[in-house]
């Protein structure tokens, strides 16, 4: 099911990245070819309206748009539709139409974070001043690796209900009344009963020390808590906080690539830090449990991410072409076909080197 559900969220994106570049050609009256669902070959098309075929392609991982001129090599000087052509137009147009698929996954993280804020987000107790957060619970809010937590299969965002011994219990759920309990129960079986989505379980686990750090002598099970509950808001703070947590997420997430590709560049790349198609539907599964909320959240994030990517000055991805057409804006003529064919080339090969590095990643952490 997580196969699946990847497969669809990445479609839709992918799908919406395309029909920014789509809608945008055609409203600067560059002729469109083809909207393609899917990679080809090509198994049916829907219909054709305006000069444009919308299709449907046997490789289910995407879509595509055929913008007439994206390939100076097809627009030859006499060209009867030269006019319609992207390389017919100036250089703020070409790259309008080529940030226009990063600005509609912004939008749709937007979006999805709006929806999500409008049906109700986790949200600490502690931190949302002024605002009413329904179902306050003690809960996981980070679990350290190679600890006791993490053994017992403990997940961030799992409710604490309740945590005892086989002579006591922690009769006020507190943060802070759970870590005094702990300590007290240094080499003993904790039991810890938690819920996750709509399931109800409960844990063993025990308390051991060198986990903390700066206090490797105190007993803990590796876990930091928070009293976290559901915040619902209006639709028009909704858009507001949706558009304020994009901007800090856009941020966040370029640093980390930027950082990512720098080091990749230098072979000083830690994949163990970064997840690819293999490890992204892992992480779906882990969203969809957790619920609809988590699930959209996590897709907003998803596409966050596309933006970012794209948005790279690698040739063969969005931002690459755009640094063409920046380039050929300040020197008054355009690059040499064979110079932008070699580099798209060059960038492509990387680009999928990197991709089945990250996947050889991945597979190697399913067996550790």
């Amino acid at each position: 099911m997580s196969i699946i559900i990847f497969i669809v969220i990445l479609l839709a994106l992918i799908i919406v990245h395309e029909w920014g570049h789509f809608i945008t050609a055609k409203r600067a009256g560059i002729r469109v070819d083809e909207f393609g669902i899917g990679f080809p070959p090509r198994a049916w098309t829907f219909f054709r309206k305006n000069g444009t075929d919308y299709t449907l392609n046997w490789l289910p991982f995407g879509g595509f748009v055929k913008i007439f001129g994206e390939d100076p090599q097809d627009v030859p000087p006499e060209h009867p539709d030269r006019a319609r052509s992207l390389i017919s137009k100036p250089w703020y147009v070409q790259a309008l139409v080529l940030v226009a698929g990063v600005g509609m996954n912004v939008i749709a993280a937007w979006l999805l974070f709006a929806v999500a804020f409008m049906a109700g987000v986790p949200a600490s107790a502690d931190e949302s001043v002024g605002r009413t957060v329904e179902d306050p619970a003690l809960t996981v809010l980070q679990v350290l690796p190679d600890s006791p937590a993490e053994a017992a299969g403990l997940l961030s965002g799992d409710r604490i209900t309740g945590v005892s011994s086989d002579k006591s219990a922690v009769m006020d759920l507190t943060a802070e009344n759970v870590i005094s309990f702990v300590e007290g129960h240094e080499g003993d079986t904790i039991l810890m009963s938690i819920e996750r989505g709509e399931e109800a379980t409960t844990i063993e686990l025990t308390p051991t020390t060198g986990i903390v750090p700066g206090s490797p002598e105190r007993p803990a099970l590796g876990i930091s808590m928070g009293t976290v509950g559901t915040l619902t808001l209006p639709p028009h703070l909704a858009l507001y906080e949706a558009g304020v947590q994009t901007v800090q997420y856009f941020g966040i997430i370029t640093g980390a690539i930027l950082a990512f590709f720098v080091n990749a560049l230098t072979f000083n790349a830690d994949l163990s830090q970064v997840a690819g198609p293999v490890g992204i539907v892992s992480l779906v599964g882990d969203a969809a449990e957790f619920g609809f909320v988590s699930l959209i959240t996590f897709t907003a994030v998803i596409s966050l991410h596309l933006a970012v990517i794209n948005l790279l000055p690698i040739p063969a991805l969005d931002g690459g072409r755009l640094l063409f057409v920046i380039v050929e804006a300040i020197r008054g003529k355009a690059i040499k076909p064979a110079v932008a064919q070699t580099a798209n080339t060059v960038g492509f090969v990387f680009l999928i080197f990197l991709m089945l590095a990250v996947t050889v990643s991945d597979i190697a952490k399913l067996f550790m």
